[in-house]
């Protein structure tokens, strides 16, 4: 059996190979790495520094600091008298780095809804602005900024707004948050702070609006909905003195709210003193006509207006904002101050510089004309393969809503068929609390991600497998 001094001379021998200025530093590294690995195993008495020293070809100066080194860390201990051994506390580290984004393995094509075309991210004009920023960016920018996010970014933000989706929108009023996601738990955690508990959501909608008020503590409520939006009635009877909407382009019914609904809702919020957190999630996006207005520019004082580059550039971004009403702006600064001090100063520079030269306009357009044209595919495949598919939402978004007659079901079937082809669809039953009565097929279909010949591709392969059942 070898001597515990050969055993080290052999773990340790590349760090003593290392250039005379590095040697002690990458004997310690050496030494610390074979701890946490359980190379060295608790418990395991090593050389004294002599003989250490000497199997390795260094001064012993060298591996006593070493030693002393990491005993002071915790990794070694040592026991006057009785040598050095390797000490309890230390555990071997988790190799490699997991990725839990979501992801979709095994699958073809992907019709689940809630995400754009990265391919179109305007990666040379975001490099020439990012260019342009690092110029001219002085010194003291860089420091911490204001929890509301660089002027510049809102004083952009706020015009662009205004012009484009009809907001009533005060810079010092608006809030760079991490996309809407943060924009509604600094609104749960302050509405939760003055005493509400609950918080309507629609039904269908997002459960992700669910979840994320859940975090800081306050109860879902499901609102159902009808053709014009959030009904007056059940709202009322709720109890709830917030909720959160998506008036302009709903998710996920692809309806626009009318007039007698928004003013409804607004109505509702002044006579039990409560808010409204508007998504505009993918406002901008309409194929038929000018988008619809915000509900916010209605009552600045009882709705919060959120909204993100998610859709219009990409989500890995995790830029967004939201306009805050008055009574609420200080707690919600507050809260975001103590969050995360603010976001990323270089990320907002460079996000006001797009805005102000016209780049975002510009992607907008460019997004708006491949979306149109893989709506356009959508409808065509499944006229083609799924003859007398109902499909509604298609004049704004990035998603439409397909009614499949029941003879291509039923729908457990359908899901079942199109999985073992390759295809993920997603029921519109995982929207909300209502279940279909008659057999037809309700799917969420997103199609912006997706080529055409995808999307073609996808409907066909669908087809096929129903077929071959």
């Amino acid at each position: 059996m070898r001597s515990q001094g050969q055993a080290a001379w052999e773990l340790l021998l590349p760090a003593a190979a290392a250039p005379a200025r590095r040697r002690g530093r990458a004997l310690q590294e050496a030494l610390r790495e074979a701890v946490r690995s359980g190379l060295l195993a608790a418990g395991t008495r090593l050389p004294s520094t002599r003989a250490l020293a000497a199997d390795l070809g260094v001064s012993r100066g060298l591996v006593t600091e070493a030693y002393e080194q990491l005993t002071a860390e915790g990794y070694l201990r040592s026991d006057r008298g009785a040598g050095t051994w390797v000490g309890e506390a230390a555990r071997a580290a988790v190799r490699g780095a997991r990725d839990l984004a979501a992801g979709t393995p095994g699958v073809r094509v992907d019709f689940r809804p809630g995400t754009p075309d990265l391919s179109l991210f305007p990666r040379s004009a975001w490099a020439a602005a990012q260019r342009s920023v690092l110029a001219r960016l002085p010194h003291p920018a860089l420091g911490y900024p204001d929890p509301r996010g660089l002027p510049e970014l809102r004083e952009a933000l706020a015009a662009m707004l205004a012009r484009r989706r009809g907001v009533v929108a005060d810079p010092e009023r608006l809030v760079v948050c991490s996309g809407v996601a943060q924009a509604s738990t600094l609104m749960g955690f302050v509405l939760r702070a003055r005493g509400l508990r609950q918080v309507g959501i629609e039904d269908p909608g997002s459960p992700e609006h669910g979840r994320l008020f859940a975090s800081t503590g306050m109860e879902t409520v499901w609102l159902p909905l009808d053709e014009e939006g959030l009904r007056p009635e059940p709202l009322a009877d709720s109890g709830v003195r917030a909720v959160v909407v998506t008036p302009s382009h709903q998710f996920p019914s692809g309806i626009s709210w009318s007039a007698e609904r928004r003013a409804a809702l607004l109505d509702w919020a002044r006579t039990v003193d409560g808010y409204v957190l508007e998504d505009d999630y993918d406002g901008d996006f309409r194929y038929d006509r000018a988008p619809v207005g915000a509900l916010q520019g209605l009552d600045p004082e009882r709705v919060a207006y959120a909204g993100s580059v998610s859709k219009s550039l990409a989500p890995g971004m995790r830029l967004g904002w939201m306009l805050v009403p008055e009574a609420l702006l200080g707690e919600v600064v507050e809260r975001k101050r103590t969050m995360d001090l603010g976001n990323p100063v270089l990320d907002q520079a460079v996000l006001a510089e797009f805005v102000t030269r016209g780049g975002y306009d510009r992607q907008l357009r460019r997004c708006q004309r491949a979306y149109r044209e893989r709506r356009d595919a959508l409808l065509t495949a499944l006229a083609e393969h799924l003859p007398g598919t109902g499909v509604s939402g298609i004049a704004a978004g990035l998603h439409v809503i397909a009614r499949v007659p029941a003879r291509f079901g039923p729908p457990e079937r359908f899901l079942a068929r199109a999985a073992e082809a390759g295809v993920a669809l997603r029921p519109l039953e995982e929207y909300g609390t209502a279940r279909p009565a008659d057999g037809d097929v309700r799917l969420v279909i997103g199609y912006a991600h997706l080529a055409p010949s995808a999307v073609m591709t996808g409907i066909r392969l669908v087809a096929e497998a129903l077929g071959r059942g």
